[in-house]
């Protein structure tokens, strides 16, 4: 590159020299000297003035007394030219080609254009050479060319040069200085752009305008592919290649719920052709057209000076409005290999595109990508039993694996790694999606704080043992080669008020070690059409890479049943439950609904339900058992007759309650707990509830 770098810069001096000798040939020939006696003129004299263009300046120059010698000036100037050509040529000769005739070549320069460009860049090259443009031009301030300059001094001049669709004006790479308006354009003076005299010198960087608007997608190291994702990447190349013919380079649509493996997929693409790749956020596209159309210039420049490639995520592209006029325009210009991130596949609008499915790795491809990131790893277990558990309960791209090793291996230091360091580490890295769009639960209940009926706590084990088996049944036993859908756990939390739903759920997400998330309906739930579906999408897909557990709490409200339509809200409230009802169904994870009105949930909820747990109200014998786990050890107490608080007809969530006031009043007065202080606290709660207080039964 050194090598080149300096032949380069010979080549440029050899045309500076050769501009310079062409520019010579335009200035006016000096009149003769007046003589000042009789005598006779000498064959050579010298003058100390010289008219320019009507004006005087000191000049120091010899002047020719005879037109014999005028004329052997002249042809030794022609002599002088020959050979600047002549050596600028021999110049040129160098493999690679100079800058200026890599840029010609590329961006489709005739001779006079490309020897124009190079006229526009002498004055940054050669400042000396802005002289000779001022005393061509008669302005000493002048010291930039104009095109009609370019007609006199340049050999074959085209007057489409100028032509706003030609390269010198559609690709910017000049532009003309100063506001006179009062000059016609052939006389405005030009200048070369900043970013192409940069190249012309040999430095090929992105230009400038566009580096706030660009981040490099490659700076992560190479991209992680597993098998089928190399398939659609090798797709690709495959299309492209057979798509070079044409003169437009078609779009390349990336379709899947993942963004990291879409990106991944275009990053691998780039490699394998040798491209950088670069992104472009949505926000970045200006609204105004003379600003898209600049952006759209410049990338189309860069994209023939460099061997880049583009990638914008049109996730969160809106289906109509400026932005999305802006994007439609945009991707329609020529702006080269240009990948495009969706969620799903886009609508038609007559952009020449090539569509790819981009899945996320396969439960059994993240088991093989686990089990090759644990090999040659101290463990405290056996990679084989580990990585299914990890690839069960974490839905990861193969990146995400390799940041959770990274993240587990940091805070093992010099142990060896067990489960529970790489399970926190997955879930460190999952969870902040899922705490925009719901609340998350510290689960602190355990078995021993659930009091159920027998039928009802083994179908709760029943649950966390078909959660804790999924990759085990359904990818090494094969059933999800013969499934679609209902990949997923889903069950139904029935019952009263206060029963303990929320607590069987935390019992289960202690049980499994997942995190639990409160759906958060005010989060979720909008009044603008459509956004209710996307949230709740984002909320799916957070949790089924997390391995998260959804908690649906009051789940009437959001699985109620369709209702006639009868005007346009009830059209979209329909809308809504009919994307709830496909989505659970699609769901890879463990979701759980919570309701008090079973009867409320739409009957095609309940067809897509694998469980449904009655949480029945507690009779007397459980209600004793949670008196009995209502209160802390720790709390001193005095006197509790726990068969006679059995006997109130009060559910769990109540106790809890009763528990809790009576506990604050005990440590009020500074004493033990008492019968007295519960019956007090039950008196409280039984009127906060509205119901009637039997006095008798509280004496």
């Amino acid at each position: 590159m050194d090598a080149w770098q300096e032949q380069n810069n010979r080549y440029l001096a050899a045309s500076l020299q050769w501009l310079r000798r062409r520019l010579v040939r335009l200035l006016p020939a000096a009149p003769p000297p007046v003589p000042a006696s009789p005598q006779p003129l000498p064959a050579v004299v010298e003058s100390t003035r010289k008219p320019w263009f009507g004006r005087t300046e000191p000049a120091p120059q010899l002047v020719l007394a005879t037109s014999s010698g005028e004329s052997g000036v002249q042809q030794g100037a022609e002599d002088t030219l020959a050979a600047a050509a002549a050596a600028r040529a021999e110049a040129a000769s160098m493999v690679p080609p100079p800058a200026l005739h890599m840029l010609a070549e590329r961006l489709g320069l005739s001779e006079f254009e490309r020897d124009t460009l190079l006229m526009c860049a002498a004055a940054e090259l050669d400042p000396g050479i802005a002289v000779l443009f001022a005393q061509l031009q008669g302005q000493p301030s002048r010291g930039a060319p104009s095109f009609s300059l370019a007609l006199q001094a340049l050999d074959e001049p085209n007057w489409d040069a100028l032509s706003p669709h030609r390269p010198l004006r559609y690709a910017r790479l000049v532009e003309w200085v100063g506001t006179n308006a009062a000059l016609p354009l052939t006389a405005t003076p030009m200048r070369a752009d900043e970013r192409i005299v940069h190249y012309l010198k040999g430095l090929n960087f992105v230009d400038e305008r566009l580096t706030p608007l660009l981040a490099p997608a490659g700076d992560a190291g190479p991209a992680l592919l597993a098998p089928s994702q190399q398939a659609v990447a090798a797709a690709i190349q495959s299309q492209l290649q057979a798509a070079a013919e044409h003169t437009q380079v078609p779009l390349v649509h990336l379709v899947g719920v993942d963004a990291h493996s879409r990106l991944d997929v275009a990053r691998a693409t780039c490699a394998a052709l040798g491209r950088h790749l670069y992104k472009l956020s949505l926000d970045a596209l200006p609204s105004s057209k003379s600003d898209l159309e600049l952006l759209a210039r410049l990338w189309q420049r860069e994209r023939l000076l460099l061997p880049i490639a583009l990638y914008l995520d049109a996730d969160e592209l809106p289906a109509t409005g400026e932005l999305a006029a802006a994007f439609k325009s945009f991707s329609a210009r020529d702006i080269g290999l240009a990948f495009v991130g969706w969620r799903e596949a886009p609508a038609r609008n007559g952009v020449q595109a090539l569509s790819f499915d981009v899945a996320k790795p396969g439960a059994r491809e993240q088991c093989e990508a686990w089990q090759q990131a644990l090999s040659g790893t101290p463990l405290s277990g056996n990679a084989a039993q580990l990585a299914p558990q990890l690839a069960s309960h974490f839905d990861l791209n193969l990146g995400d694996v390799d940041r959770s090793m990274a993240t587990a291996r940091a805070a093992a230091g010099a142990e060896p790694l067990s489960l529970q360091a790489l399970w926190r580490a997955c879930r460190q890295l999952t969870q902040p999606q899922l705490d925009q769009l719901a609340q998350r639960l510290e689960p602190k209940a355990t078995w021993n704080d659930l009091v159920l009926s027998d039928e009802a706590t083994a179908l709760l084990r029943q649950i966390a043992a078909q959660v804790r088996h999924r990759y085990q049944v359904y990818q090494q036993w094969g059933f999800a080669d013969r499934m679609t859908r209902g990949l997923g756990i889903s069950a139904l939390f029935a019952g009263e008020s206060g029963t303990g739903k929320t607590m069987a759920a935390e019992v289960l997400a202690n049980e499994l070690d997942l995190a639990l998330y409160r759906i958060d309906l005010s989060a979720v739930v909008s009044k603008y059409i459509g956004e209710t579906e996307k949230n709740l999408r984002r909320l799916f897909d957070a949790a089924e890479q997390g391995g998260a557990i959804l908690f649906f709490d009051e789940a009437d409200a959001l699985f109620g049943k369709r209702s006639e339509v009868k005007d346009s809200h009830d059209r979209y409230a329909n809308i809504e439950v009919n994307y709830l009802l496909q989505r659970m169904e699609a769901f890879s994870g463990l979701a759980i609904l919570a309701t008090n009105m079973k009867n409320a949930l739409d009957p095609a909820f309940m067809r897509r339900l694998r469980f449904v747990l009655d949480v029945p109200y507690p009779g007397p014998a459980e209600r004793r058992r949670m008196w009995e786990r209502a209160l802390s050890p720790a709390v001193p107490r005095e006197g509790l007759d726990y068969e006679r608080l059995a006997k109130l007809n009060l559910s769990g969530g109540n106790i809890h309650s009763i528990a809790l006031n009576a506990s604050f009043m005990a440590a009020a007065r500074g004493g033990p707990l008492t019968q007295g202080m519960l019956l007090n606290a039950v008196r409280s709660e039984l009127r906060k509830l509205g119901k009637p207080v039997n006095e008798a039964e509280l004496r």
